[in-house]
């Protein structure tokens, strides 16, 4: 009986979460980049080479595309303020005041750090494991970060569901003490 209830939480869980086995309904279609914005310089490596910059469960995240098992990410109830960045080439993707708790256990946030329309998080259809869904990656290196959900809270409405494994915490900076009275 208790394998049936731990199967059935499990089941739960990968269904509000966005799993391979199941998913919330896909994000609209990505719209193209703002004219304005520039093009990030890509970032181009041999598999070799990611294999000698990236832990074992980065490389399988970042280039296999692969997902950490919910509850078990760095960062998935970090509160930290500050920057979240590519885990495989530095590039800034969201920061820490976008981050919220959704519940299913992966860092969640509402919006990239330069908007939805912004140049640092390409969106491609997945149609793996019998579903649709919109992939996330970061646009300079290719990195699978997660997918993005239509089911998050104001002001865009979105989740990007996000590995922890490919993104690192660059926390802000303490505020500068106070300069002392003069006498």
């Amino acid at each position: 009986m208790r394998h049936i209830a731990l199967t059935f939480v499990g089941a739960f869980l990968l269904a509000a979460c966005g799993s391979p086995e199941a998913s919330p309904p896909a994000a609209p279609a990505p719209e193209a980049a703002m004219p304005d914005a520039k093009p990030a310089a890509k970032v181009e490596r041999t598999d070799e080479e990611w294999r000698k910059i990236l832990t074992p469960e980065q490389y399988r995240v970042l280039r296999q595309k692969g997902t950490e098992r919910a509850f078990t990410g760095e960062y998935w109830e970090t509160k930290t303020d500050g920057t979240y960045k590519c885990a495989g080439c530095g590039t800034t993707l969201f920061a820490s005041d976008t981050k919220f708790d959704s519940g299913c256990g992966w860092p969640s946030f509402y919006a990239p750090v330069d908007g939805q329309k912004g140049t640092t998080i390409a969106e491609v259809r997945d149609s793996t494991h019998g579903m649709e869904r919109v992939e996330v990656l970061c646009s300079k290196c290719g990195g699978h970060l997660g997918h993005v959900f239509d089911d998050g809270p104001a002001p865009t409405g979105l989740r990007y569901c996000i590995n922890s494994a490919s993104i690192k915490l660059e926390p802000k900076a303490p505020a500068a003490k106070d300069a002392p009275p003069a006498k």
